[in-house]
C-alpha cells in the first residue's frame, strides 16, 4: 500500500496509472462496514486489472466544519493506517481535509478530486456515504453524476453483526464508551485497541511483584473505554503478549492522572522506545483505593487469574485473533 496527500492533480500516483476503482470516506474504525466496501473495491479493481484507491482525510471532517460536534475516534490516523495497510488496497491517499476543501460542491469534489487527481473510473461507497458541502452529494448524486460523466458508481448495502445489529461508528463509539467491548468487537471484527510508545514509569509496580510496561498518553481525541482494569494482549515486537493493564488513576499510591500500564505474563522482554498496540479483551473491574499496598498486591494476583482466564477463553473461541 502506498499512502499519499493532496489536493491538487498531483496525486502521488504513478504516471503510468490510468484510471482506478475507488471509494472514500472517513473510515474511522475501519469497521466490517467499512472492511466489506474495501474488499469489493479490491476485488473489482483486480478483475479489471487496474489499481483499487482509498480516499481517506486528515484530520476528521467534523474538525473543520463543526468542531464543536466533532466525534472521539475509534482509530487515530497511525492506527487506521495500520489498519488499512492488511485489506490488499493498492494506494491510500490522505487528503488534508481542510475549509476550502469542505466548501467544495459534490460535482467539484467528484471531478477535480476523484476523476482529475485520482483517476476515477469507478466508485464504490457504503449506503450512507454523503460528501462535498453539507454533505450534498448522496448516492443519488453520485449516480447521477456518473451517467452524465461516464463512471460506474455502486453502493454498498450496510452490514450486520451476526446477532443482527447494524454495524456503524456511532454504535461501536456507544459500546465502548459503556464498556462493552464484546459488542464493540462484533462490529469492528476485531479487537478494540490502543496504540502507543512505551516510556520509563516510576517503577513502583516492581516493588509489589508486578512490573508494568507504560504507554505514553494517547492523543487527547482517541476513544478509551471506562477506567478500571482490563485483560489485554500486547502486540510488541517480540509478538503477541498476554497481560492485564490498568486504565485510569492509580488511587492507592495517591496519583491521580490517568496512565495505561500493562503488567505482562511470562515475558522479561525490555520494550523501552518500542511502539505497542494494547488490545482490549475484556474489563476485569473498577479502579479502586486499597488501604495498602500488600492488599493491592492481593487484588493483583486476583485480576492476574481473572485475566488469564478471559484470555484462554479468547483463545478457545479462535475469534478475533488477528
Amino acid at each position: 500500500m502506498h499512502e499519499s496527500a493532496g489536493v491538487t492533480e498531483e496525486s502521488g500516483l504513478p504516471p503510468y496509472v490510468k484510471s482506478t476503482v475507488i471509494t472514500v470516506g472517513t473510515f474511522d474504525g475501519v469497521h466490517r462496514g467499512h472492511r466489506d466496501v474495501v474488499e469489493r473495491v479490491v476485488a473489482r479493481a483486480r478483475s479489471l486489472k487496474i489499481p483499487s484507491v482509498l480516499v481517506t482525510f486528515q484530520p476528521h471532517p467534523m474538525d473543520v466544519v463543526n468542531p464543536s460536534a466533532a466525534p472521539l475516534l475509534l482509530t487515530t490516523h497511525d492506527e487506521k493506517l495500520e489498519v488499512i495497510a492488511e485489506t490488499g488496497i493498492d494506494y491510500m491517499a490522505v487528503v488534508p481535509f481542510t475549509a476550502r476543501l469542505a466548501s467544495f460542491s459534490a460535482e467539484d469534489f467528484v471531478e477535480l478530486m476523484l476523476r482529475r487527481c485520482f483517476r476515477m473510473r469507478e466508485l464504490l461507497i457504503g449506503y450512507d456515504h454523503g460528501f462535498g458541502r453539507q454533505r450534498t452529494g448522496d448516492v443519488n448524486v453520485l449516480r447521477s453524476l456518473g451517467e452524465r460523466d461516464g463512471f460506474r458508481v455502486e453502493v454498498v448495502d450496510p452490514v450486520s453483526t451476526p446477532d443482527g445489529h447494524s454495524v456503524s461508528s456511532t454504535s461501536i463509539r456507544r459500546a465502548i464508551a459503556g464498556g462493552d467491548l464484546d459488542r464493540a468487537a462484533l462490529s469492528l471484527g476485531r479487537l478494540y485497541s490502543v496504540s502507543g510508545r512505551v516510556i520509563e514509569g516510576a517503577q513502583r509496580g516492581r516493588t509489589i511483584g508486578f512490573p508494568t510496561l507504560n504507554l505514553g498518553p494517547p492523543p487527547p481525541r482517541k476513544l478509551l473505554p471506562p477506567e478500571g482494569v482490563y485483560a489485554v494482549r500486547v502486540q510488541t515486537p517480540a509478538g503477541p503478549v498476554g497481560g492485564m493493564m490498568n486504565l485510569g488513576p492509580r488511587p492507592t499510591f495517591g496519583d491521580s492522572t490517568t496512565s495505561l500500564e500493562a503488567h505482562l505474563f511470562d515475558t522479561a522482554g525490555n520494550f523501552y522506545g518500542a511502539h505497542v498496540r494494547v488490545d482490549f479483551v475484556a474489563r476485569l473491574r473498577a479502579t479502586r483505593k486499597f488501604a495498602s499496598a500488600e492488599q493491592l498486591t492481593m487484588q493483583l494476583r486476583h485480576d492476574e487469574r481473572e485475566a488469564r482466564n478471559a484470555l484462554t477463553q479468547l483463545q478457545l473461541s479462535g475469534n478475533l485473533t488477528g
